[in-house]
């Protein structure tokens, strides 16, 4: 679903992702590609959440389970599983999410703060909440989900 509204300057494009119940977004900007899961190759002695790299097209790719940097219950992939490459700084991060919903325009000015989270994913992670028509999802603070460290995903 894409607003039906002209896009303006001020407008935030999003990709609107699925974890669990919730729906998520990221700006579009940072997002290089939208993959299927495919085989990725655990790293000894990463955080985690970091469940290893992937050989995307010739660039090995850290890969973030979402579900586990936000401390979600696991859950099996399935065909509606998909892995968001992130482009930070120079640098390409896979997040692999339960599903890629849609695309949305979003005026800068329907970006809430975001409410106290009790018993949710960590308040750093995330920029704001969106109210589009019937659906509520909320914006990730790319910085605070990715947090590196010279180069390195930090815990």
């Amino acid at each position: 679903m894409v607003s039906s509204e002209m896009a303006t300057k001020n407008d935030l494009k999003l990709i609107v992702f699925q974890l669990g119940d919730e729906e998520y977004a990221i700006e579009v900007d940072y997002i290089q590609s939208i993959e299927r899961m495919q085989p990725v190759t655990r790293i000894p002695g990463t955080p985690s959440y970091v469940i290893g790299v992937m050989n995307l097209r010739g660039v090995i790719t850290p890969v973030i389970n979402l579900r586990a940097r936000f401390g979600l219950p696991a859950k099996a992939h399935d065909d509606s599983t998909r892995i968001l490459v992130i482009a930070d700084d120079g640098v390409e991060i896979g997040f692999v999410v339960d599903g890629a919903n849609d695309v949305v325009d979003v005026p800068a000015e329907k970006i809430e703060p975001t409410p106290e989270v009790v018993g949710g994913v960590q308040e750093d992670y995330l920029r704001g909440v969106v109210k589009e028509e019937d659906r509520l999802f909320t914006l990730l603070n790319l910085e605070k989900v990715i947090q590196r460290k010279k180069g390195q995903l930090s815990t």
